[in-house]
């Protein structure tokens, strides 16, 4: 694709389905976690989209269906017994010839975060691997994801006050399962060219130094400098390799971040508004309320006391 060209970028699973003329049925648009068999909002076959960049993780477990699916420069075969997963900033396109029943699960970092794990890229590195080839295994070990993912499928439709906490739950065993079957000799420090290399020091950096925040090592955030520092690169060169390869420039990188470790931190703890301000760099509890509701569209207290599950 030339650089010249208007290119997709979808922060959410429903706009993208919307966009592409899809059924959106089923698709709850007031979380930041989706499941659903495909086969059921894909009417006509052949479909092929166009290449668009989601803002979010995608998993995809083929029971059965054929297809080709395309991330950045890189082409894959969509077999029976087919499982893969992508992050968040890649280039991505996809066709289907035949679909029966193909499973995806989406989900945002906040939700990774505040339902599975606050430290949720500590113990599965590979989630930030820069790209992950999928992964064809026999039906019998394929019937171990099927049982969970459709397990998190019961739990998605249901009404359940403790919905999105038994889903993360489970979501915990799948990718534990993942890890044991795909990942059992991942090397994070390994990774193909170069600008990849760059993206994923970058990232690591990323999840340490939100960690030395919360743990109350550091208490300045970092800035471009600082991560160009930590890669002895320069900043403009640094800038444009985050951006040519993830789509997002590193202020944007900077400000999820920001905002995905509030929602964590206001949702898991009890920590108040003005510490969490503290931890996170802002020198004036107003300060963050002002920020978080920027990009938001609301205040951290009213976000804590929407997501705060209150037991009996």
């Amino acid at each position: 694709m030339k650089e010249t060209e208007q290119k997709l970028v979808f922060n959410t699973l429903l706009k993208q389905y919307i966009y592409f003329g899809l059924s959106t049925e089923g698709i709850d648009d007031k979380t930041d976690f989706t499941i659903h068999n495909i086969r059921d909002i894909h009417l006509e076959l052949p479909f092929k989209s166009p290449v668009y960049r989601p803002n979010f993780f995608s998993f995809v477990f083929v029971k059965d269906g054929r297809g080709i699916y395309t991330t950045d420069d890189l082409h894959f075969e969509t077999v029976p017994g087919t499982i893969y997963f992508t992050n968040p900033g890649h280039y991505k396109s996809h066709e289907w010839f035949e679909l029966n029943e193909v499973y995806l699960i989406t989900l945002s970092e906040s939700f990774l975060k505040e339902n599975v794990h606050p430290d949720i890229f500590e113990e599965f590195p590979f989630l930030l691997a820069e790209t992950v080839q999928p992964r064809v295994l026999d039906q019998a070990t394929f019937a171990e994801f099927e049982s969970l993912y459709l397990q998190i499928n019961k739990e998605y439709l249901s009404n359940s006050p403790y919905r999105a906490r038994m889903i993360g739950n489970l979501f915990v065993v799948l990718l534990l399962k993942i890890k044991e079957y795909f990942w059992k000799d991942y090397n994070p420090i390994y990774e193909g060219n170069r600008s990849s290399q760059i993206v994923k020091n970058f990232k690591r950096k990323l999840e340490q130094h939100y960690r030395d925040l919360n743990n109350g090592k550091v208490h300045q955030v970092f800035r471009l400098q600082d991560y160009a520092d930590d890669q002895n690169l320069h900043p403009n060169y640094l800038s444009n390799v985050i951006k040519t390869k993830t789509g997002k420039p590193i202020s944007t990188w900077i400000t999820e971040k920001t905002i995905a470790e509030a929602k964590s931190l206001l949702q898991n703890s009890s920590t108040s508004i003005k510490e969490i301000a503290f931890m996170l760099g802002f020198s004036e509890a107003n300060h963050f309320s002002n920020y978080f509701k920027k990009y938001t569209n609301t205040s951290p207290v009213l976000f804590r006391k929407q997501h705060t599950v209150t037991t009996s």
